[in-house]
């Protein structure tokens, strides 16, 4: 009997050192330093994409030009949809701050819509692009053009999925301290799509206009 509570002690032991271990090991903001180092990687895609079109926005192969194809008034109202959503999206940490969570999923729902209406008209712009035969492979100008908006785009998805997963978690555990860190980081995500899609609207669209 005094073995089976010594291997007992032993082995509660081991799992409070265990759990000590990791607590010592793991900072309490671990995973917003974690989510900075991901956007900071983030920012080296998009600086090379940027790049890469300042190199080949210019190489139009006998094709059309920006001021040919783009449609600034569309591209406008794009960007509205996207700003607006980070404004929602602020409303909606306020809101969590209050300790409100329908509030809270309220303007996460509103953010998504503006995220989908964005990627909507993006989609509408590919698809008329390539109808008239302004396809990626049309030139390096498109070529260029396409990975860097496509690529922008791709993030805007996974932030919606990340958006609508996170409303779940709400839906069932409330304004806990996960789901806390959860929309913070959602929150720094959303405005660096901003950011980018600021600097595409601005180095791609309004200068690509230009003679």
């Amino acid at each position: 009997m005094s073995e089976i509570s010594a291997t007992l002690n032993s082995a509660t032991g081991a799992d409070t050192s265990s759990r000590f271990y990791v607590r010592e090991h793991h900072p309490e903001n671990g995973t917003l330093l974690g989510f900075w180092l991901y956007l900071m990687s983030d920012c080296l895609v998009f600086a090379s994409l940027f790049a890469t079109y300042a190199v080949l926005g210019r190489n139009y192969a006998g094709g059309p030009t920006g001021a040919e194809l783009f449609e600034l008034p569309l591209v406008a109202l794009n960007t509205t949809f996207l700003l607006l959503s980070s404004i929602t999206y602020g409303f909606a940490m306020l809101e969590s701050q209050r300790n409100r969570v329908n509030a809270t999923m309220v303007w996460l729902v509103v953010t998504g819509l503006f995220g989908l209406a964005f990627l909507s008209l993006e989609m509408y712009e590919f698809v008329h692009l390539i109808h008239e035969g302004a396809g990626p492979q049309r030139s390096g100008f498109l070529t260029s053009f396409f990975a860097l908006v496509a690529t922008h785009g791709l993030h805007v998805t996974f932030g919606i999925v990340w958006l609508v997963t996170l409303l779940f978690q709400l839906k069932k555990h409330g304004l806990i301290h996960e789901n806390r860190r959860r929309l913070m980081c959602l929150s720094m995500f959303w405005h660096f799509l901003d950011v980018v899609w600021i600097g595409v609207f601005t180095f791609v669209y309004l200068m690509g206009v230009l003679p």
